[in-house]
């Protein structure tokens, strides 16, 4: 029961079919992975912000030393 058979997968693919039509399925699969890739990039964005804050280690003043 947890796997779906074919049949199941086809009458997915028709609904979504009639409910988006044939042509805006490609537009928003088109925003889809614009979405995606823009999420992706601000990830990457905020992964090389806090590196640098992670490496630096504590400095102690020169008179301790």
């Amino acid at each position: 029961m947890g796997s779906f058979s074919l049949m199941h997968w086809a009458i997915v693919l028709l609904l979504v079919l009639l409910l988006f039509g044939a042509g805006k399925l490609p537009k928003v699969m088109g925003d889809l992975a614009k979405g995606v890739k823009s999420f992706k990039a601000g990830l990457k964005d905020d992964e090389s912000d806090a590196a640098p804050v992670l490496m630096e280690a504590p400095r102690k003043p020169a008179s301790e030393a």
